[in-house]
């Protein structure tokens, strides 16, 4: 050291010297230190085929399974209408009624008319045509002894002719009164006839004024759910004004559209997982039924699957979203949904290679159960990070237990 220092050098300017080599040797090491970053200790997960069913989107609403607008059958005015809104019915339950007094009047009147009709035959209203005799009618039977004596005097008259004991006229006017005679025979059948046939007229118009007056109380055509009163007491209705809107909400119906690419691939029968906000877990159903034709206008095809709703919880008029599963076997190339991260719009995954980790963009597909699809960016058997939120460029070290599944 000493060949090194100059004459003009004092005890202190060879400490700072020698203060100054020990701190440069610092600072290469700590160089050589951020060379070789310290390791990341991550999860790794590999990227492989996984189960995944092929669904078509769809949305849409909840429908009634039969909805009805309860009308008036006959004219009359309302006196009572024992139901309001979302009041639950039974099939056959009175809704309302109407005025009975007319309607029964129009009956009894009907029965007097039936009765004056079966009196002319010799009948009551009670008795089967099927019982009546034609040719036992007094007015056939007057008519039938008329005949048979102009046919006697007729054949008297033709062994007199023989003798020479008559007139050619008498003949003729003898058979004339033949013909007269089975005129009126056949329009004494006729008009027996004829009165059977006001009979059952009578009976007819009978049986019109009974189903008159008890259609006077309008009822529950099935098990459903007021959802609109359209009446009030006092109210005249016309035939076929409103009463009150009924819908059967159990089941309920999902109706939704999916669109023309996907027409084809739609099937009854299958599975329809139906989502409803508020709702935790989705309603699985199934397709019920599938439009003949699409729509239009909007270039898509409706379908609907029934929803079972015994509590009738859910209601009429819900919007749904739905997925149908068209094919419940397919697979497609996954990774957790914590091994994705977008920044920026792009979305990327810290791909693990020969120890190391680098940023690698994807492109995503369908996200379900805590999986995304990854549609391009890995191939099958790719190692990423589980925890994207961690990851950064440089050397990874996989835990122990992850070493038999990972090849480190």
């Amino acid at each position: 050291m000493t060949r090194f220092a100059s004459p003009g050098w004092g005890p202190s300017l060879i400490a700072l010297a020698i203060v100054g080599c020990q701190h440069g040797a610092e600072e290469s090491t700590a160089g050589k230190a951020a060379v070789t970053p310290t390791p990341l200790k991550a999860a790794v997960v590999p990227v492989e085929q996984r189960p995944w069913q092929t669904v078509i989107r769809s949305q849409g609403s909840l429908v009634a399974d039969e909805s009805s607008v309860v009308g008036a059958k006959v004219a009359g005015r309302v006196v009572s209408v024992s139901v309001d809104l979302g009041d639950y019915v039974h099939q056959g339950d009175v809704v309302a009624q109407l005025d009975e007094n007319e309607l029964r009047l129009q009956v009894l009147q009907a029965e007097a008319q039936l009765a004056q009709a079966c009196a002319a035959v010799g009948l009551t209203p009670a008795d089967s045509l099927e019982m009546v005799n034609r040719e036992n009618s007094p007015p056939v039977r007057q008519e039938f002894a008329v005949l048979q004596e102009a046919r006697a005097t007729l054949a008297r008259l033709k062994r007199l002719q023989e003798q020479a004991a008559v007139t050619l006229a008498d003949l003729d006017a003898s058979a004339a009164a033949v013909a007269v005679a089975e005129a009126r025979y056949a329009s004494a059948l006729n008009g027996v006839e004829e009165k059977l046939a006001l009979i059952k007229v009578r009976k007819a118009e009978l049986a019109l004024a009974q189903d008159a007056l008890q259609h006077a109380a309008i009822r529950a055509p099935f098990d459903a759910l007021v959802q609109e009163r359209q009446a009030a007491p006092g109210a005249y209705l016309s035939v076929g004004d409103p009463v009150v809107t009924l819908v059967r909400t159990d089941p309920l119906r999902y109706r939704g559209t999916i669109p023309e690419r996907y027409a084809l691939e739609l099937q009854t029968g299958q599975e329809v997982r139906v989502r409803l906000e508020g709702e935790p877990e989705p309603i699985v159903a199934r397709v019920s039924r599938i439009s003949p034709a699409l729509e239009e206008l909007s270039r898509s095809l409706t379908f609907e699957a029934d929803l079972p709703n015994p509590d009738g919880r859910l209601r009429t008029g819900l919007f749904a979203e739905a997925a149908v599963v068209v094919d419940s076997r397919s697979e497609a190339l996954a990774v957790p949904a914590s091994a994705v991260i977008e920044f920026a719009g792009v979305e990327k995954v810290w791909r693990v290679a020969d120890g190391a980790a680098s940023e690698t963009p994807v492109q995503t597909g369908r996200r379900e159960q805590g999986l995304i699809e990854i549609v391009s960016g890995l191939q099958r058997g790719d190692t990423v990070l589980k925890d994207a939120a961690t990851g950064r460029n440089g050397p990874v070290e996989v835990p122990d237990h992850q070493n038999d599944h990972t090849g480190g």
